[in-house]
C-alpha cells in the first residue's frame, strides 16, 4: 500500500475539487464513483449553478455593499441559530463564519482562475420575511454555463492535470463499508455496481464525498422528516441524486462517526414529475411564478399568499399543512412566459450553452421553449380558455371533484381587483412583488401588474405541484479540517467527510435554513479544507 494514497468516495463536485487540490500537491488519489463515467459530477452537474459569495466584483460593479459580518448575521438568523451559542451548534457556526470569510478567495477567485464565469447580475434569493431575516443583499451568483458547465470545466482540468498519472478513477463501484487497521480508517470495500464483483481498496486517508440522504431512498427522507412539517406527504418526488441514499453515513457511523441534524433538510415546494424520468419518482423543481396564485387541492387561495424568493422552507411548511398532498399554481400564458422556470441545467439551455443571444431573447420575449415543453409533455399541467374548463381539467387530473369553478373564479377575480388598484393594493402578494421588482435581477423576470383573467394573455394554466426532496443540511460531523468526529468530538484517524455528506461542513453549517448557493459553494470549500489538511498530514 502506498502510504500517501488518498481514497475519495464519491465523484460529485466535492470529490472532484478535493481530487484536483490533492493532485496539485502531487499526491496520488483514487476517486471511486458509483455512477457511470458520463455522470461524473453528480447532482452538481444537473444544477442551475448558483453560488453564494460575499463582496464579489459582480456585487461591487452593481453598487452592492456587502461584507462578511452582515452576511454572517443573515446566515445565523435565517438558519435559526440560538442567540447564545449552543454546544450542538459549535461546528456549524465555525463553518458558517469561515465559509463567508473565505468565499471570495477560495470559491470566487479559485473558480475564476480555472475559467469559470458568472452572470453579470447577482440574484437576490431567500430575502427573508418580517419574521425571519434572510439575505440583506443579492449574493447568489449563477455560473455562466450552469452546474453542467462548472463540472465539465473542472473535469477537464482533472483529465488534463499535469499529475493525471497519479489519479486512479474507478466508476460503477459501490462502496458498502469502511475498513480499519492499526487504529485508523484505512480503506473501503464494496461491489461493482453492474457485475456484483467485490472489491477492496486501501489508503492512508479516506474522504467521504458521497452526498446526502435525500435522493436514493425517500424512506430516509421520511424517517428524518422534521417535526415542523407534520406527516411526510405521500406524493413526494425525488429531486436529488439517486445514489444519495445515506449508505456512506451508515458506514461512517459503524466506525464511530457522529451523525448530526439529519432532520434538517432542504426540500422544495413546487415539484412536478419528469416526463423522461431517469430514476424512481424523478421530479423537477419549478421556480414558482411570483404572479401566479398558489392554491390548495380544493382550488382555494392559500392565505397568507405564498410567494417564492423569501423563505423556501416556510413554503414547504405551509404546503405540508394543506390537505390532499398537492397544491396548484394558477397563471396565464403571459405570466408563464416571463416568470416560470425549472431549476437546473437541463431546462435552461441558453445559460447552459452560454448563448448570449438566447439569454437576451428569453429575458425580453419569454422562455417559449420551456413553455412549449411543459405544455407538450408534462402530465401535471392543464390548459383551458375559461375558468369552468380549467376546473374540470384540474379535477380530472387529480381524480376527484375537489375544485369548484366558483371557488376559482372568486379567487382570481379578487386578485385581479387588487392588481387594478396598483400601488394602493394591500394584498400581501402584490406588496411582495413590488418589493422583488426593486432589484434589477428580479425586475427582469417578474411582471409588474399581471391580471389572471386577461383575454390577451390566455390560455389559463394550472400546474399541480408536490413537495420534492433535494438536499441534506445535516450529516457527518466534521471539524474545520473536514476530519470526521466521533460522539466525543474527537477526530477519527484517517477519515474525512466533505460536501453534502458532511452537511456541507460541520454536520450542518446552514442551521435550519439555507441562504441558497451554499450547496455548491459548500462542496468546493469543504473539499479544499480537507485537501489542505490531508496534504499537511502527508507532507
Amino acid at each position: 500500500m502506498n502510504i500517501k494514497q488518498v481514497l475519495i468516495v464519491g465523484g460529485g463536485l466535492a470529490g472532484i475539487v478535493c481530487t484536483l487540490q490533492l493532485l496539485d500537491q502531487g499526491l496520488p488519489v483514487t476517486l471511486v464513483d458509483r455512477d457511470v463515467p458520463d455522470r461524473l459530477g453528480g447532482l452538481a452537474k444537473e444544477s442551475f449553478g448558483g453560488i453564494l459569495m460575499v463582496d464579489t466584483p459582480e456585487q461591487r460593479r452593481h453598487g452592492i455593499r456587502d461584507h462578511v459580518d452582515m452576511a454572517l448575521q443573515d446566515w445565523l438568523a435565517f438558519g435559526g441559530f440560538a442567540a447564545e451559542p449552543q454546544e450542538a451548534e459549535y461546528w456549524p457556526r465555525q463553518w458558517a463564519a469561515h465559509y463567508l470569510n473565505d468565499s471570495l478567495q477560495y470559491i470566487y477567485h479559485w473558480l475564476h482562475k480555472r475559467g469559470i464565469r458568472f452572470l453579470p447580475v447577482p440574484m437576490w434569493v431567500e430575502r427573508g420575511t418580517e419574521h425571519v431575516r434572510g439575505n440583506s443583499v443579492p449574493r447568489w451568483h449563477v455560473v455562466w454555463g450552469t452546474g453542467q458547465g462548472l463540472v465539465q470545466t473542472l473535469v477537464a482540468h482533472l483529465q488534463q492535470h499535469p499529475q493525471r498519472s497519479k489519479l486512479t478513477l474507478l466508476h460503477d463501484h459501490r462502496v458498502e463499508a469502511l475498513t480499519c487497521s492499526a487504529g485508523q480508517v484505512s480503506g473501503c470495500r464494496g461491489v461493482h455496481q453492474t457485475t456484483g464483483e467485490p472489491f477492496e481498496l486501501h489508503a492512508s486517508m479516506v474522504v467521504i464525498a458521497a452526498g446526502g440522504i435525500n435522493g436514493g431512498d425517500l424512506s430516509q427522507v421520511r424517517q428524518h422528516w422534521h417535526d415542523d412539517w407534520g406527516t411526510p406527504p405521500a406524493g413526494m418526488l425525488n429531486g436529488s441524486h439517486q445514489y444519495a441514499d445515506g449508505s456512506l453515513h451508515r458506514a461512517a457511523a459503524e466506525v464511530g462517526a457522529n451523525l448530526t441534524h439529519l432532520d434538517r433538510q432542504w426540500n422544495y415546494a413546487a415539484g412536478i414529475r419528469h416526463w423522461q424520468p431517469r430514476k424512481p419518482l424523478h421530479g423537477l423543481s419549478l421556480v414558482p411564478p411570483k404572479s401566479a396564485l398558489w392554491l390548495n387541492g380544493r382550488g382555494q387561495r392559500i392565505w397568507p399568499p405564498l410567494v417564492s424568493g423569501f423563505d423556501t422552507r416556510d413554503l414547504v411548511t405551509q404546503l405540508c399543512a394543506q390537505s390532499h398532498g398537492h397544491s396548484w399554481q394558477l397563471m396565464n400564458r403571459r405570466i408563464a412566459l416571463k416568470e416560470l422556470a425549472i431549476s437546473g441545467a437541463e431546462f435552461n439551455p441558453s445559460i447552459r450553452n452560454k448563448s448570449k443571444l438566447g439569454f437576451v431573447r428569453d429575458v425580453l420575449l419569454g422562455n417559449r421553449w420551456l413553455f412549449d415543453q411543459l405544455l407538450a409533455h408534462s402530465n401535471d399541467v392543464v390548459v383551458a380558455r375559461t375558468i369552468d374548463e380549467l376546473a374540470d381539467k384540474m379535477n380530472a387530473l387529480q381524480g376527484e371533484s375537489l375544485v369548484q369553478a366558483a371557488t376559482l373564479r372568486r379567487a382570481v377575480q379578487a386578485y385581479d381587483a387588487e392588481v387594478d388598484k396598483g400601488t394602493a393594493s394591500t394584498d400581501p402578494q402584490r406588496l411582495q412583488i413590488a418589493q422583488l421588482r426593486q432589484w434589477k435581477g428580479d425586475r427582469l423576470r417578474t411582471c409588474k401588474a399581471a391580471k389572471i383573467l386577461d383575454s390577451a394573455s390566455l390560455p389559463l394554466i394550472a400546474i399541480r405541484e408536490h413537495i420534492i426532496s433535494r438536499k441534506s443540511l445535516g450529516g457527518i460531523q466534521t471539524n474545520l479540517n473536514s476530519q470526521v468526529l466521533d460522539a466525543h468530538g474527537q477526530p477519527i484517524a484517517g477519515l474525512y467527510a466533505i460536501g453534502e455528506a458532511a452537511g456541507f461542513g460541520g454536520g450542518g453549517m446552514h442551521g435550519l435554513r439555507s441562504l441558497e448557493g451554499t450547496f455548491l459553494g459548500g462542496c468546493i470549500y469543504s473539499a479544499q479544507r480537507a485537501a489542505s489538511a490531508i496534504a499537511q498530514m502527508l507532507a
